[in-house]
């Protein structure tokens, strides 16, 4: 495996990526879509997610694909950056059809960044504007780190962000992976110079450093982002102020039951990459994708293959996100380019 020429999940052929911020909001919305309907699931792993439209890609219900995922800000209020994307593709004429009806299928999912340290008092909702923004910027190239719904993410200890990394298979298939990164846990070790993704590094895409030296490490959970929210809110705020929510992809022909298997494999690249992970108050969620354009030779080992890239991917976009982190005033936590050097 190999990643593909961007290293982003639009090297899944068809794929396109949009993302939109506010910087004085500190929040923002990425959009993942493509030019024609695509096959999706996900699995939910965490304790406190915030969805839109997710029980309709369980392996038994009747919709078999959708024209957008959502990733977002704003807790539940971002889940409204799903009416956005659902404006622009009914303006072009997208959409599942009953008779005249034209039904847009947009399934979303939320972090919370609304005690970040952005201005967050809005007369009118923003993010119906944000995921709209989002839908119309999509293209093969995006930014990662302080970008899109990752704009005001935040770890344990440092800003989070929004990462993206691909492999090419042996066969040619594509795996990609697409995250916006607010967990509870960390993403570095001690010191927050060495990330826990660290062995899954392809070509020193975040740093280079290699793995901690240390050993015995997870043992202690330290968190700045608990302490100030603490200060802020008191316990129940920083309780449920996390989440990890990604998408992953592939242009293997997969049916809504395997893009469900790849979920839940994927999930072991959160848990590689963030620790602690699935932890009550993260939402932590992953989306899986199907293109449908390479067919698989032998299904069972493809898929195992496939599950097993999505989940390094997830970590190395996880690390990429912390990694490409950018500071802006206001920020309540250092990036990984101003801490532990």
């Amino acid at each position: 495996m190999i990643p593909g020429p961007r290293n982003l999940i639009t090297d899944v052929p068809g794929l396109l990526v949009g993302n939109a911020q506010d910087d004085v909001l500190k929040s923002g919305a990425t959009v993942l879509t493509a030019a024609h309907p695509f096959t999706a699931s996900v699995q939910v792993m965490g304790g406190a997610p915030g969805t839109r439209e997710t029980d309709l890609l369980a392996p038994d219900k009747s919709v078999a694909k959708v024209d957008a995922l959502v990733l977002s800000g704003g807790s539940a209020y971002g889940l409204d950056a799903c009416s956005g994307v659902m404006e622009a593709l009914r303006a072009r004429g997208r959409g599942f059809r009953i008779a005249e009806a034209v039904i847009p299928i947009v399934p979303g999912a939320i972090l919370f960044d609304l005690l970040n340290g952005g201005d967050k008092d809005w007369i009118e909702n923003p993010y119906r504007g944000l995921g709209r923004a989002a839908f119309e910027a999509a293209s093969e190239d995006f930014g990662i780190g302080t970008a899109g719904a990752g704009t005001g993410a935040l770890t344990a200890m440092l800003k989070g962000g929004l990462g993206s990394a691909s492999f090419v298979l042996d066969d040619g298939t594509t795996v990609g992976a697409l995250v916006a990164a607010n967990p509870m846990g960390s993403v570095t070790t001690p010191g927050d110079r060495y990330f826990w993704a660290a062995g899954f590094e392809v070509d020193g895409e975040f740093g280079g450093l290699g793995p901690d030296p240390a050993c015995g490490l997870g043992r202690v959970l330290e968190s700045r982002k608990m302490q100030t929210m603490l200060e802020q809110a008191g316990d129940a705020a920083q309780d449920r102020a996390n989440t990890t929510i990604a998408i992953v992809a592939t242009d293997a022909d997969l049916t809504k039951a395997q893009c469900l298997r790849v979920a839940t494999a994927a999930h072991d690249g959160i848990g590689r990459a963030t620790v602690p992970a699935h932890s009550p108050g993260d939402g932590d969620l992953v989306f899986a994708v199907s293109t449908g354009a390479r067919a698989m030779a032998r299904p069972e080992r493809d898929l195992t293959r496939i599950g097993h890239a999505a989940a390094l991917g997830l970590s190395r976009a996880i690390a990429r996100a912390v990694h490409a982190a950018r500071p802006a005033p206001g920020d309540l936590l250092p990036c990984w380019s101003q801490a532990g050097r």
